[in-house]
């Protein structure tokens, strides 16, 4: 434990005969149960964690290849089901070792200062784990961070990390039916957490690489990845919108955005446009222009939809 709250760990685990005895011994102390999520193995995986659980701290779920963040939601459903209305803390961790457990503590430390909801790993402010990162890997990364800062209204420095910690009370108003099962299981949680208004803290972790090779089709993982940040986007400005959380920001940043897609789409235009385009500004530079303007009103939509959340758990404490 951890002052009053029990630290529950997710381990999603899929052809991980190598790493996972590693990782499960060095989880440190005050974790008070780890869940170990066997997605599909076809090697000793499992055997591994068999031989394991007379420990009574290690627990496991198979599931049938249902994807990494469908193991990390019956993970954090799992910690639910078994701590019930008590405090916990959810860490999700790799099972093959690229997650320094030494870092686990200071990736708690905002959630127990109540200065976060989440918190997540961040392995560009840790100048040994970014160079070790392969180029491809630190190149796509900082792709990610990018078009995920732009969905979720946020920085995002790290967008890819799965080194994560979240307080439980999360995890009770998660739409479990309407998650990300797959890869891009990490934009997801960012675009969401922003839509709910949850804070999130970015801490400094170590990333391990070895010889291990990535599952990710890179065209395929793009396309459905871009394309569900895109759609998780306008989902979140727009339901803002309709919500007792509009905003002045939401509002200007809605119109912005819609000014943007005014000037992109051909068969649409407006006198303002028009009057552009007759002057010589191209569709295309205004509504980059009016997407930069609509990022900056929807960044303090996201700080006051934050605000608005933290009055509103303030009140039902009292």
């Amino acid at each position: 434990m951890k002052g009053e709250y029990r630290i529950g760990v997710v381990i999603p685990a899929r052809n991980e005969e190598r790493f996972i005895q590693k990782v499960i011994e060095t989880l440190p102390a005050f974790v008070d149960l780890a869940v170990i999520i066997n997605d599909g193995s076809t090697d000793e995986t499992q055997s591994i964690l068999e031989a394991m659980e007379p420990s009574g701290k290690i627990h496991s779920i198979n599931l049938n290849g249902e994807g990494v963040g469908a193991a990390i939601d019956a993970g954090h459903r799992y910690l639910l089901q078994h701590w019930h209305d008590q405090l916990f803390i959810s860490v999700v961790m790799a099972g093959d070792g690229q997650m320094n457990p030494d870092d686990m503590e200071a990736l708690l430390q905002p959630v127990l200062e109540n200065s976060a909801d989440y918190a997540k790993g961040n392995r560009f402010a840790h100048e040994e784990g970014v160079q070790a990162m392969p180029i491809i890997r630190r190149q796509a990364s900082q792709i990610l961070s990018f078009f995920t800062g732009l969905a979720s209204g946020q920085t995002v420095p790290d967008p890819q990390c799965g080194y994560t910690a979240t307080h439980s009370d999360i995890l009770r108003e998660w739409n479990w039916k309407d998650s990300w099962k797959g890869y891009g299981y990490p934009n997801f949680w960012l675009i969401r957490l922003s839509t709910l208004g949850c804070r999130i803290a970015h801490v400094p972790v170590e990333s391990i690489y070895g010889n291990e090779k990535s599952g990710i089709r890179r065209l395929s993982f793009f396309t459905k990845v871009g394309l569900m940040m895109a759609y998780q986007h306008h989902h979140r400005n727009i339901s803002w919108i309709f919500s007792s959380r509009i905003t002045p920001h939401t509002i200007f940043a809605a119109v912005a955005y819609a000014i943007g897609w005014i000037a992109l789409l051909p068969t649409v235009s407006t006198d303002l446009e028009r009057e552009l385009v007759t002057r010589g500004v191209a569709p295309l530079f205004i509504t980059i222009v009016a997407w930069s303007i609509a990022h900056v009103f929807d960044k303090g939509a996201t700080r006051t939809v934050q605000e608005l959340r933290m009055n509103a758990k303030a009140r039902q404490k009292t």
